[in-house]
């Protein structure tokens, strides 16, 4: 299994061209934003990131969540140099990025949404010329290619076209391109996007691992369970803002998240709707098809307020659950239920 490769693998050599330790800002944070804006259409536009104050700390996977069109994707872009900030700065430890985008990009790897693997050119020619375009030796881009290779279960690949791996294989060989010259900071946007659900937990594998080997990561990711799973903190962005910043376990807390109980009774709902809404504690309830979900705080009682509410207004209960707060409840209640384009 990959998970079980990269839990033996011997640690990668250091290549020639490493950037070395980046330089310390005052408060620790080796990726930091101050009022960073982005409007796109000279000043007219679309205002795609809104005055962003962010840290992320050293050693730590910080998740970016947020809906199509948060910013999370332009946000990425301005830290890794791709897009020009209109207004605020962003710093890599104390190098501003803006200023110096080569400095900065000696220390970054980007995994970008998009598959942007050079097709003309084999698996490990995507590997061997990456290492090469950062000043590497031959003999040193080639060694590195080989471990990366071993590394990422990619070595009977080797002289495979891009088009022939499959959508987790050109993942992982993503991945490896971005590692090849050792960045200390690792840019993943939507790193398991479209792949299937054994690949995605191989790559949460890698991503601890990368983690442990002291590789500082930045992910956006529309899973909810990925984000809980990886992450030290996470922020919700909506709207070029971010809404929280904090643990999981502190977001379901600081928010209230509502507690779902999901009530199926057989006859006629209108009734038993009308006495669960009129229930202490209960915020909302939604229907369908015989499923009544049932939205509430965190309230000692709430569960047999709800079941005497329901039996008094003549329904039968077939089946009763409780769900418990999570991420993707904090999620909505921050971000609203619309559909987004």
């Amino acid at each position: 299994m990959l998970a079980l490769q990269m839990h033996n693998a011997k640690p990668l050599s250091m290549p020639v061209t490493a950037g070395g330790a980046i330089p310390d800002a005052a408060g620790g944070a080796i990726i930091r934003t101050a009022g960073l804006t982005k409007q796109y259409g000279d000043g007219r536009g679309v205002l795609a990131v809104d005055h962003l104050d962010l840290e992320v700390r050293r050693g730590e996977i910080f998740g970016l969540l947020g809906p199509n069109g948060a910013g999370k994707t332009t946000t990425i872009g301005m830290l890794t140099t791709r897009v020009k900030p209109s207004g605020g700065a962003a710093y890599l430890g104390s190098i501003d990025i803006a200023r110096h985008p080569a400095m900065a990009k000696r220390y970054i790897g980007v995994v970008t949404q998009q598959n942007t693997l050079d097709r003309s050119l084999s698996v490990s020619e995507n590997l061997y010329y990456h290492g090469l375009y950062f000043g590497m030796s031959a003999h040193a881009a080639h060694q590195r290619t080989a471990e990366l290779l071993d590394l990422f279960l990619l070595k009977d690949r080797a002289q495979s076209e891009v088009d022939q791996l499959s959508g987790g294989m050109a993942q992982r060989l993503m991945i490896a391109r971005a590692l090849v010259h050792d960045p200390l900071v690792l840019f993943l946007d939507e790193p398991t996007s479209g792949i299937d659900p054994q690949t995605r937990l191989a790559l949460w594998d890698i991503i601890r691992e990368l983690n442990q080997r002291g590789h500082t990561i930045l992910l956006t990711t529309h899973y909810m369970e990925e984000a809980e799973q990886l992450c030290d903190r996470i922020a919700i962005m909506d709207h070029g803002k971010i809404l929280a910043n904090d643990t999981a376990e502190n977001l379901k807390r600081s928010i209230d998240a509502e507690t779902i109980i999901e009530l199926r009774v057989e006859g006629d709902v209108a009734p038993t709707i009308a006495a669960v809404r009129a229930s202490a504690g209960v915020r909302s309830v939604e229907q369908t098809d015989g499923m009544l979900r049932i939205f509430t705080g965190e309230d000692s009682g709430i569960v047999a307020n709800i079941v005497a509410a329901a039996t008094s207004a003549g329904a039968q209960i077939r089946d009763l659950s409780v769900k418990p707060p999570t991420l993707e409840n904090v999620f909505i209640q921050l971000t609203g239920r619309e559909l987004r384009e």
